[in-house]
């Protein structure tokens, strides 16, 4: 089993959240989704990425560079910074709630769809119009999931999932945890998570 924790308002967790797709089906483990809200784990445990963000240029620019480097490297769009960024995500991570206690393919493919939208194709994943729009190209209704999303269950669900992975020793997204208690945190640690497949499996 490897759960992840994951949250759209980053990109590094968009690298981690395909890399570990095809890593799973290789060692027929099972993936559990663990939606957070990231800015909530930087105010609580990791306030050091603000002053990063704000006072450190230098790694921010390289920060850039990384970026379009992993993006050529998968495949991947991604335009950094968009327009907005950071985002508000919750309204997005609330909705991927609702859709990861139906079924895992219908997150896999809600969560693929606002990455691309907000990474490749600049919208504004913190607008609800957007949401909806995004949730009626995958033939759902998108206003009424959205509505659903928003609900005190849901909003106390992501909240919860943000205090649990807070309180696992998480301080980024996105992080992955096998047979609950091996932690990887960062979308270039899958190799290691990789050799310790490897190991179990044998």
């Amino acid at each position: 089993m490897i759960e992840v924790y994951l949250d759209c308002a980053s990109p590094w967790a968009y690298f981690g959240f395909e890399g570990v797709q095809p890593l799973a089906a290789e060692y027929g483990e099972t993936l559990i989704w663990r939606p957070v809200l990231v800015g909530g784990i930087f105010n609580a445990v990791n306030s050091s990425v603000y002053h990063v963000r704000e006072h450190v240029p230098a790694k921010m620019a390289y920060n850039a560079k990384d970026i379009q480097d992993w993006a050529r490297n998968t495949g991947k769009v991604v335009n950094f910074p968009p327009s907005i960024f950071p985002v508000n995500s919750a309204a997005a991570m609330r909705v991927s709630m609702v859709l990861a206690e139906h079924d895992a393919r219908d997150f896999v493919a809600w969560i693929r769809a606002v990455y691309e939208a907000y990474w490749s194709q600049d919208q504004d994943i913190a607008d609800p119009a957007v949401l909806a729009g995004i949730a009626d190209s995958l033939g759902w209704e998108g206003v009424h999931l959205v509505e659903r999303a928003n609900t005190p269950k849901v909003r106390t669900g992501l909240r919860a999932n943000t205090d649990e992975a807070i309180a696992r020793g998480v301080f980024g997204v996105p992080t992955f945890f096998l047979d609950k208690d091996d932690m990887y945190f960062g979308a270039d640690r899958l190799p290691n998570l990789k050799h310790a497949l490897l190991r179990k499996h044998g």
